[in-house]
């Protein structure tokens, strides 16, 4: 048992060992987009987090993230897009659009991803995320008519088609400016991402 237990952590140190490094070059943690896209932030760099509520990585990242907003550069502008990498993940990408459409995404986003996995509650479906608005304020109605809208589905879909053009597999995911992608498993840690995100924006301004 003990040269069994010895044998893997010898195996887990190697995958560590290799992970960081490749060919002898160190891990730059972060990964350079094929094609550049277009950013939506004018002459300030872009950043772009993309997460899904039901992900308990989006939600382990989270507090990271929130650290690092309050420390927001003037020259950065950052924005969240929700994932949409299969059906079972429109439901929360157009809830975050109903809240971002109506102007409560700061009293929803936090709330939601809390309700999911510290309260372990199921709202993962059309009719919880309802109940769960109407918990924060938001009339019934309201949701449901703007939930199945022609402009949130316009949104949700634009979601979907920026996703794959970042060539995002996985989420977390933070987009650079259009131009490089990185997430905690590419960065190596929760902690590594967010100082390789500030370590491309450095890359930007040159």
């Amino acid at each position: 048992m003990k040269f069994k237990v010895i044998i893997t952590v010898a195996i887990l140190s190697i995958a560590c060992a290799l992970f960081f490094t490749r060919n002898g070059v160190a891990n730059p943690g972060y990964e350079v987009i094929a094609i550049p896209q277009k950013t939506l932030s004018g002459e300030k760099i872009e950043v772009v987090e993309i997460f899904w509520y039901g992900c308990p990585h989006c939600y382990a990242l989270e507090p990271q993230v929130e650290r690092w907003l309050g420390d927001l550069p003037a020259d950065v502008e950052f924005r969240r897009m929700p994932g949409v990498l299969g059906k079972h993940w429109i439901p929360h990408a157009k809830a975050f659009f109903v809240a971002q459409k109506l102007g409560v995404l700061d009293k929803i986003h936090r709330p939601l991803f809390d309700a999911i996995h510290k309260e372990k509650r199921n709202i993962m479906d059309p009719a919880a995320l309802r109940d769960f608005f109407a918990e924060h304020g938001v009339d019934k109605d309201t949701f449901e008519k703007l939930y199945n809208s022609e402009a949130v589905d316009q949104e949700m879909k634009a979601a979907f088609v920026a996703g794959k053009n970042y060539g995002i597999m996985g989420v977390p995911a933070l987009i650079v400016n259009g131009k490089y992608r990185t997430s905690p498993s590419i960065a190596g840690s929760y902690d590594r991402v967010m100082k390789i995100v500030d370590q491309l924006i450095d890359k930007e301004r040159g």
